[in-house]
């Protein structure tokens, strides 16, 4: 009854042999899941918020450097992929090595990171694709493409009566497309993803080559604009810094979030092919991919326009209509629109394979587990999560809680480094067909980077991080704990 039991590495290949997933995915079609969930919005907003008012030209440093960060905990996952080959991620590496209880916390946080990415990528989406509808001259009424705490603000700005009733449409009903898809299988979103994927690569690749012509190395100079203290609204010095080195490294905090999505990968072992060789593989080249793909973004919008008359709202678009290529911004809205679909695919998809890793090993109800008969997915979690993200992203303003995604994906990131040095210390006779190198020093700088990341966080997400993890606890050890296949081998 040990709250840090754990689970046996044989269990875990039991469970691999007896799954009924289709084992469906390649090693290029998985990591394809992983730019499909990395290249999102991040690529496409907060380019110009971290450029505008912290990096400057040296935003291509600051991709840099979350990069590597980024790295350490990823090649600490592929190490993990590679042994345990698994739905679950993160829950399964820990219960593996540290504990019940450690795992079903990291479990918890990654429902977190999921369903709040899931859902603030919704009500992004339905931003873009009204902002794509306008550009036909199609305009959609405030009050049915936003929550009604937003539609309200946006209507007195405009001088107008603010409604009785908003809700978003466009998130609403992309929700559900998504969980349709997901629901039908596992090749049909895969294959929707590459497509997807295909198209946003080829844009972000339009990005740099067209881009690169109209590049004026003046706007490079200086690199790394002077430091300068940050004030509020008011004038007051609020203590942080923009530009300077310290401003690239706020940068970076800030940029680290567009990276969130390569550990989507690891929660889709269960369907993959070759999943001991081809998971680890996938994790690090879609990171290395998308890693490349910033750098060069970043280093072309800086050239195009001086950073600090980047549209910190649409930096991308901005940049071309700022230097007279307005019909590119056309094709710029709609890659962002159908990127965001992808992430949005992505993370609904890793949110079912986590509950059907937790419910498997008994931490949750059956009801997460159950497969459809024809489709081989858990169709019922998935549809749940699908009503839960469509009708939160369709009433709530999402800005106020977004950072909590990124929470638990810190959090997940740096027990991952943790649970791996445990795992090669306590059984180094395991079979590893990957080795994170030099993995002592690998997983402590994965471990300090996400938790320096954390300590940046503002203190309202905090509070609510631990609500969250409180809560967490509490159904651990009301349903949980006694509940688990380790209490009961028999169910």
């Amino acid at each position: 009854m040990s709250i840090w039991r754990v689970k046996p590495v044989s269990a875990f290949e039991a469970d691999m042999k007896k799954s009924d997933l289709k084992r469906v995915l390649t090693r290029w079609g998985l990591t394809s899941l992983g730019i499909g969930a990395i290249i999102g919005g991040g690529i496409f907003t907060l380019t110009g918020i971290a450029a505008h008012d912290f990096a400057g030209p040296a935003l291509a440093l600051s991709f840099v450097i979350a990069g590597i960060g980024c790295l350490f905990a990823s090649l600490c996952y592929a190490e993990f992929a590679s042994v345990l080959p698994v739905e679950g991620s993160a829950y399964a590496y820990a219960y593996g090595t540290v504990g019940e209880l450690f795992a079903w916390f990291i479990g918890w946080n990654l429902i977190l990171e999921y369903m709040m990415g899931a859902t603030t990528v919704a009500v992004a989406w339905s931003g873009y694709f009204v902002k794509l509808l306008h550009l036909f001259h199609i305009e959609f009424p405030i009050w049915l493409c936003n929550d009604l705490a937003t539609a309200t603000e946006k209507c007195l700005a405009l001088g107008m009566q603010a409604p009785s009733f908003a809700f978003n449409l466009p998130s609403f009903l992309i929700t559900w497309i998504v969980t349709a898809i997901l629901v039908k299988g596992i090749k049909e979103a895969a294959n929707t993803n590459n497509i997807i994927v295909i198209v946003k690569i080829a844009v972000v690749l339009f990005v740099i080559i067209v881009g690169a012509f109209y590049i004026n190395t003046d706007n490079w100079t200086p690199f790394i604009p002077a430091e300068i203290p940050k004030l509020d609204e008011h004038g007051v010095a609020t203590g942080g810094v923009k530009f300077g080195f310290g401003g690239v490294l706020t940068a970076a905090t800030i940029v680290f979030f567009a990276y969130i999505g390569f550990d989507a990968v690891s929660t889709q072992a269960g369907e993959a092919i070759n999943p001991k060789k081809d998971v680890p593989f996938a994790i690090i080249a879609s990171l290395v991919i998308c890693t490349i793909l910033y750098i060069l973004v970043s280093l072309v919008l800086t050239g195009m326009v001086k950073y600090d008359q980047l549209d910190k709202a649409a930096p991308v678009a901005s940049a071309f209509s700022g230097i007279g290529i307005n019909w590119a911004v056309f094709i710029i809205t709609i890659a962002a629109t159908a990127g965001l679909t992808s992430v949005m695919l992505v993370m609904m998809l890793g949110q079912t394979r986590i509950f059907l890793g937790m419910a498997k090993d008994g931490l949750l109800p059956s009801f997460f587990k159950n497969l459809h008969p024809t489709f081989k997915t858990p169709y019922r979690s998935t549809i749940l999560v699908g009503a839960i993200i469509s009708l939160v992203a369709a009433l709530t303003p999402i800005e106020k809680v977004s950072e909590m995604c990124s929470m638990g994906t810190l959090l997940a990131f740096a027990m991952v480094c943790i649970a791996v040095m445990i795992l090669r210390y306590k059984k180094p006779e395991l079979e590893r067909p990957y080795r994170t190198p030099a993995v002592y020093l690998v997983g402590s700088l994965g471990v300090a980077f996400n938790i320096f990341l954390m300590c940046f966080v503002r203190k309202e997400t905090w509070f609510a991080f631990v609500i969250w993890g409180l809560i967490g606890i509490a159904v651990y050890f009301l349903y949980s704990k006694r509940n688990s296949k380790l209490n009961n081998p028999e169910l």
